[in-house]
């Protein structure tokens, strides 16, 4: 691998974030730019319709690029499932575009894979975990609710919702190429089909606090959760556990524009 080689991708998946975004790059980049190696953010614009985009391609130059993906098909999983497809770092992964969950674990995210974790999951239960939230009573018992059902999926590791989980590449690659779910209850597909592949979840404390503004309502969105969780668990029954074996990166067939620091991939139809 070159020394200019990306080491670190974090793909963070938008959907009318024009708003979070300039915080959200400058506190993420300054992040990445500790690490010490070379990283970048991979921002996946969700088919939005405000200045999403413009804010990426915007963004000032500096040492961790920004690089801008275009996904139509609607829905969280495919969005940054397109990012991780997309990338040829070494270690890929995603993040929340409200940073939810602080970047500062990203150092210990960093040595968890390098030491030779397979990916490295946030969790909000994990007891070392600080978490500041303003969810209702109503909301909490349906998440206790909610990671009762994952347990029947996913195994390894206590929550599987928060939205801070790192790959090695080709881990990555096995568990996204054939995500089904696009809903907010991807992640326990993408889990699932990594432990089935044998695959060595750890799960890490983070700091997290309820951001205002979450897309998630329990009304609209929480019932589908628990249908796409017993629709995931079905499909995994066939999926047999495996040893992991190394999955070869292939180079997307798209053009790269670079302007100002960004690169702006073409992937729109």
């Amino acid at each position: 691998m070159s020394s200019d080689a990306v080491v670190l991708d974090v793909v963070v998946p938008a959907y009318n974030e024009a708003l979070r975004l300039p915080d959200t790059l400058i506190l993420l980049r300054a992040a990445l730019a500790d690490l010490g190696v070379p990283c970048r953010v991979t921002v996946v614009d969700n088919a939005s319709t405000d200045g999403t985009a413009e804010v990426v391609t915007g963004a000032p130059s500096g040492p961790v690029p920004v690089r801008l993906l275009w996904c139509a098909e609607p829905g969280k999983g495919f969005a940054v499932r397109t990012g991780v497809l997309a990338s040829d770092a070494r270690y890929v992964g995603f993040c929340d575009a409200d940073l939810a969950t602080a970047p500062d674990t990203l150092g210990q995210v960093l040595s968890l894979l390098v030491e030779g974790a397979d990916a490295v999951v946030g969790s909000r239960a994990h007891p070392e975990s600080v978490v500041q939230e303003r969810h209702s009573l109503l909301r909490r018992w349906g998440a206790v609710a909610f990671r009762g059902a994952v347990r029947q999926v996913v195994r390894g590791v206590g929550e599987t919702q928060c939205g801070f989980k790192f790959f090695r590449n080709d881990v990555a690659r096995r568990s996204f190429a054939p995500l089904r779910c696009g809903g907010f209850a991807f992640d326990v597909e993408v889990l699932g089909r990594a432990e089935r592949t044998g695959a060595r979840l750890v799960e890490i404390p983070v700091n997290w606090v309820d951001v205002p503004g979450s897309r998630f309502s329990p009304a609209r969105h929480g019932w589908q959760s628990f249908v796409d969780v017993a629709k995931i668990s079905w499909r995994l029954r066939r999926v047999e556990v495996a040893p992991a074996m190394p999955l070869p990166v292939v180079a997307l067939p798209v053009g790269t524009d670079v302007t100002g620091g960004a690169a702006t991939v073409g992937l729109r139809p």
